[in-house]
């Protein structure tokens, strides 16, 4: 059996010893051959080189719930006087390699320079389009702040930046962030690596952000399959305020539904949460699948008018979009 250079712990109903996985659900593994069918079939749709973007330049501190777009799953949450950066990426590439890999086409939502003092960083997982070692590098360098992710990512961001304050856990462990903030790190029917040999060594999550302003939950990458966890997310932890849902990287289906909801899909999420108000995220930034750039948008309007929900109760975030939020009456 391989060696799992990121965790080493007892085995559960999510890990086998040596790696994570989603108990019950369809297997996220893809071989060479699925690669091949799915690049050789030629389908992916052309995107613009660039897309113009108006950064925002936010607030030193906001006393009550905003969040702002950078790009991609990369998100500013600012609440209750407190600043979180989601899965930060300021990289020109969601790749390994400077020259070869996914390039952005949008420039992030807010200048590096820009940035308030961040507090907190929650990663999701361990891919390159979410955990940019860069990024936290440049993070850890001006601000230090706590980084805070699920199992296995510690080990990967402690030998990058080894003062790096990190702290991690598994699906449900709750995690203090600042004083009266907390996230619970959620499950996702997702994956994770950073090279071949080591799929599913680390593990996936979402996060619930406990705040006095309110709370929102980041979903992290995830497909939907039979559903269960999200049900199981509103029973133990209640209905989000806000909740921040990936709409894009979805096709083609028979290769990325297991691990990608679409954006019917992820309506479907938020009402099985019952969230207050949504944001759809994970578009438009970096090209990862076929569809067309903006098919997660229009996707988005259209099974929101299917579900009967009021338009601005789920829209796509923009790059540089600026979205205040206010706690529901309970």
């Amino acid at each position: 059996m391989a060696r799992n250079p990121y965790y080493q712990g007892p085995p559960s109903d999510h890990f086998d010893g040596t790696r994570f996985f989603n108990p019950g659900q369809p297997s996220t593994d893809r071989g060479l051959r699925a690669v091949l069918r799915w690049k050789l079939a030629g389908a992916a749709q052309r995107w613009p080189a660039a897309v113009a973007v108006t950064p925002a330049r936010p607030a030193q501190r906001v006393d009550g719930l905003r969040v702002t777009m950078v790009g991609h799953a990369s998100l500013l949450i600012q609440a209750a006087g407190v600043n979180i950066l989601t899965d930060p990426v300021w990289s020109p590439r969601a790749s390994p390699f400077r020259a070869v890999g996914p390039k952005r086409v949008t420039a992030p939502g807010i200048a590096f320079d820009d940035l308030p003092r961040i507090d907190a960083v929650l990663l999701s997982h361990g891919h390159y389009d979410h955990l940019d070692l860069a990024t936290l590098r440049r993070l850890h360098d001006r601000d230090a702040p706590l980084m805070a992710m699920p199992l296995g990512n510690d080990a990967i961001v402690r030998k990058a930046i080894p003062q790096a304050r990190c702290v991690s856990g598994d699906w449900w462990d709750r995690l203090p962030l600042a004083e009266g903030i907390a996230t619970t790190l959620t499950p996702a029917y997702h994956w994770s690596n950073r090279w071949p040999s080591d799929a599913r060594m680390m593990l996936w999550s979402g996060h619930y952000l406990d705040t006095p302003a309110g709370s929102i939950w980041f979903v992290g990458d995830t497909g939907y399959g039979d559903g269960r966890i999200f049900a199981e997310v509103r029973e133990r932890l209640g209905s989000p305020d806000a909740a921040l849902i990936p709409i894009g990287a979805y096709e083609p289906r028979w290769f990325m539904a297991a691990q990608h909801v679409d954006p019917a899909e992820a309506v479907r999420i938020m009402t099985d949460v019952d969230a207050g108000w949504a944001l759809g995220i994970h578009w438009g930034t970096f090209q990862l699948t076929d569809e067309a750039r903006e098919a997660p948008r229009d996707g988005l309007v259209a099974a929101v008018a299917a579900s009967g929900l009021a338009p601005d109760r789920f829209v796509a975030a923009e790059v540089g979009g600026v979205y205040d939020l206010t706690r529901r009456s309970r």
